[in-house]
């Protein structure tokens, strides 16, 4: 019954979610769609009540999970940023709209959040995968819910084949790690590394194929290719989704890998994390030069990201941690505001996607403008935006173990990031307006704009208290 005890957030959602589900199969009228969505809000509210009231640090006796200080700070980001776009969707199933969301879609991001839980908390290879697999499932059936749309079934089938082929070279890995080390707890596996510091190929390679896996999630060079695709093609507020919840689970549990089964031999996967990392900058900062579709630049936005992030992890340390959990909190509020602001993007109803469609809009909707050119500063890391301080973190954390090429090519591809952030500013205050942009936001998309860009225009009034819980909950990784 403790087992249960120390679960319930998960088990709460999980069971929530196919209460839903039925209940959406017999309450198909409009009205009972939105009691499916408005219900789905307040399950991530009690979801967040659960997981605050009923924590305490705990080890599963079977080692197939754990809760510490890690995991609360991690799955505390993951259910907000679900709930913030859960929020983003309340117009898709306000009365008369064009472009109504189906009753599945809250369900699905219910389920995708459980096995993301149940990822960050994982002790063991069997739960990590399970909750991986849980989590993919959804978000292939995400991808492609507008099934007479072209582009989201062709989104949908390349993200299904791509991801498959992904955990199957994942789980190969973990039955690599299984057969040379004889056990799947991370602890085991740690005890096995560290008594066998010379250790096998197998135990090596069956680790990379392992972290090859997790890159895939995060869309990490070079098994990015997935990502530009998937972002144009899936319908905005599930790209949204895409960008920000899943990425946070797959960092997690890229952390409680390195950092606890394969700790002791760092400097052997140190290496492979710096080409990643460098690759992911480089990839990120040049492929969107030429990007016109905003999805698309948003796409190698997020991969750029990646790399910044692998740049903390490259570093090994508990200071490195904390640089990592620092950025994924920023980077998950900026990716929602800026794809807020791409939902928002419409004309007479219809979405519109290219940089272009934003020109002279600065004239016509003056806080939209403002607010997106904060999100975008933030984005390239300009001072005093939270941005900064997620890469002024990260770089801190790779100079400290004196990885110097790292940050300086990690500084270098920021600044040619930098360039298509700002012409995202400059051709919505310089260019000429073409077309004016719909103005209808609902209260709910207001709510988000102002908590996304409030957050990234005055972190730097109060950094500290994120740093203390970051440090606190990488301090419970080591």
């Amino acid at each position: 019954m403790q087992f249960l005890f120390h679960l319930s957030t998960e088990i709460f959602i999980a069971v929530s979610s196919l209460l839903l589900l039925v209940s959406g199969a017999f309450l198909k009228t409009e009205s009972g769609v939105r009691f499916v969505y408005k219900t789905s809000l307040l399950v991530l509210i009690l979801a967040v009540y659960l997981l605050f009231s009923k924590y305490t640090p705990y080890q599963d006796p079977n080692d197939m999970f754990i809760n510490d200080a890690f995991g609360l700070f991690l799955k505390t980001i993951i259910l907000a940023a679900t709930f913030l776009v859960l929020v983003m969707a309340g117009e898709s199933y306000e009365k008369g709209s064009k472009n109504p969301l189906p009753f599945e879609f809250p369900i699905l991001v219910l389920l995708s959040t459980v096995g993301m839980l149940v990822m960050v908390g994982s002790a063991n290879l069997l739960s990590l995968y399970m909750g991986l697999e849980l989590q993919s499932l959804a978000l292939y059936v995400l991808t492609a819910l507008r099934r007479n749309n072209r582009r989201a079934s062709e989104a949908g089938l390349k993200y299904f084949m791509l991801g498959a082929l992904s955990s199957g070279i994942l789980l190969y890995g973990c039955s690599l790690i299984y057969g040379f080390t004889g056990s799947i707890n991370f602890a085991d596996i740690a005890l096995f590394v560290e008594a066998h510091h010379d250790v096998s190929v197998g135990v090596l390679f069956g680790m990379i194929l392992i972290f090859v896996g997790i890159c895939f999630k995060i869309s990490a060079v070079p098994f990015h290719m997935w990502a530009p695709d998937v972002y144009e093609g899936a319908p905005k507020i599930i790209t949204a989704f895409f960008a920000s919840a899943p990425k946070v689970a797959a960092i997690a549990i890229f952390l409680r890998l390195a950092i606890t089964p394969f700790g002791t031999i760092s400097d052997q996967w140190q290496q492979v994390i710096i080409f990643i990392s460098i690759a992911s900058m480089l990839v990120g900062a040049f492929g969107a030069l030429v990007q016109t579709n905003i999805k698309r630049l948003l796409a190698y936005s997020s991969i750029g990201h990646m790399g910044f992030v692998l740049v903390g992890l490259a570093a090994g340390t508990q200071e490195g941690v904390r640089s990592v959990l620092i950025y994924t909190a920023l980077y998950v509020v900026m990716s929602i505001g800026a794809f807020a602001c791409v939902i928002l993007m419409k004309r007479q109803g219809e979405d519109v996607e290219n940089i272009s469609d934003l020109a002279g809009v600065a004239k016509d909707s003056p806080l939209y403008a403002a607010g997106l050119s904060i999100l975008m500063f933030s984005m390239a890391g300009v001072p005093p935006m939270a941005g900064f301080f997620g890469k002024f973190y990260v770089f801190k954390a790779a100079i400290s173990e004196e990885l110097y090429t790292l940050s300086i090519i990690g500084v270098l591809s920021s600044v040619v990031a930098a360039y298509y952030y700002i012409k995202i500013v400059k051709v919505m205050y310089f260019d000429k307006l073409r077309e004016a942009m719909d103005k209808n936001i609902t209260l709910e998309m207001k709510m988000v704009l102002a908590v996304t860009c409030g957050f990234n225009l005055i972190y730097f009034i109060s950094p500290s208290w994120l740093l203390e819980y970051a440090s606190y909950a990488a301090e419970s990784l080591f």
